[in-house]
């Protein structure tokens, strides 16, 4: 069907990731299309099935 989502990468792919500022477990949040790090406070942007893994592109979460 047209409206089902799916990763547009494959989700195990995660699990080779960390954030590269601290090292630590990224979440994936499949909804915005980002990998999280909830220790750095940082929502790294997914681009066409291709995560974006630098600091300087990633979103600040809000607190």
């Amino acid at each position: 069907m047209a409206n089902e989502t799916q990763p547009a990468f494959d989700r195990r792919m995660i699990e080779a990731l960390v954030c590269p500022q601290t090292h630590g477990v990224l979440t994936y949040d499949a909804e915005a299309q980002e990998l999280i790090s909830k220790t750095a406070g940082l929502a790294y942007p997914i681009r066409n099935g291709i995560p974006i893994m630098l600091v300087s592109e990633a979103r600040h979460l809000d607190d």
